[in-house]
């Protein structure tokens, strides 16, 4: 598998970052973040111990469909399908359509969180 590399910023300081890229006047680090958080609370709301469990039993035991996974998990299907849809729009997991499969993305993540901007304090 794979680390998915994550970092924290505003939705203005996202939305710059953005719009110089695309402007040329920014180049993307290919090894910087892929998915980004507005903040650290965010990110670790999605993170939490209970998600990080439900995403190390989706690795571990591989689950074919959600209802094997609510059945794994004791998780009522409702509150893991709603989950999982935020896992995958942060890339954490894949919902194979059909029987709705879930597949854990990366192995590891790693944080990337500057304390100042463009090397200066504000």
């Amino acid at each position: 598998m794979t680390t998915l590399k994550v970092g924290i910023a505003s939705y203005k300081e996202m939305k710059a970052r953005t719009l110089a890229a695309v402007r040329g006047e920014r180049r993307v680090a290919i090894d910087g973040p892929k998915v980004w958080f507005t903040s650290t609370e965010s990110f670790a709301k999605i993170l939490s111990a209970d998600n990080r469990e439900l995403l190390r039993v989706i690795a571990e035991k591989a689950p074919g469909s959600l209802d094997e996974l609510c059945r794994i998990t004791g998780k009522a299907k409702s509150n893991l399908s709603r989950t999982l849809r935020i896992m995958e729009g942060y890339g954490l997991v894949r919902l194979e359509r059909g029987r709705i499969t879930p597949k854990v993305m990366h192995d590891r993540i790693e944080l990337e969180l500057p304390l100042m901007l463009s090397g200066k304090a504000r």
